[in-house]
């Protein structure tokens, strides 16, 4: 398999607190969506690096979930996952602190000790996971439904 390289941009105008900017993705998902201080710090209209981010780790980490279920032969009828990244004041600035996942799945052939499991190996594997590792605590629930 080839590397893979995905491109998104952002524009900004204006000082921190009274500016504000666009991102864009390269497959035009996002084209243009506002960003700001407001939609960052407060709860203005538009979208930020957090929610991006924990979006991004939700998607990753339910696809690698995904493989490792199948790879076992469990049927997967859903699997719902949310992120909720946690951001911290730190010295002069912030950082990413946590991120936590609550996964939700329906499964045939499987119990929770062994969704669990799945739960476990994929927080291990999923790529954007791996880079966080060691700078940001991943925690996770696992919610195995009737």
């Amino acid at each position: 398999m080839a590397d893979i390289a995905r491109k998104a941009s952002a524009h900004w105008e204006g000082d921190l607190k009274s500016g504000n900017g666009t991102v864009s993705t390269e497959s035009g998902v996002l084209s243009q969506a506002q960003y700001s201080f407001r939609t960052r710090f407060e709860n203005g209209q538009g979208t930020n690096p957090e929610e991006l981010l924990a979006s991004a780790h939700a998607g990753c980490f339910t696809m690698q979930l995904s493989a490792l279920i199948s790879a076992h032969g469990h049927e997967i009828q859903a699997l719902d996952t949310d992120a909720t990244c946690e951001m911290v004041k730190d010295g002069a600035g912030f950082k990413i602190s946590r991120m936590h996942l609550t996964v939700r799945a329906k499964l045939t052939g499987s119990d929770q000790a062994d969704f669990e499991a799945h739960v476990k190996d994929a927080a291990e594997k999923c790529p954007l996971s791996r880079i966080m590792q060691g700078n940001v605590e991943i925690t996770h629930e696992a919610i195995l439904e009737g």
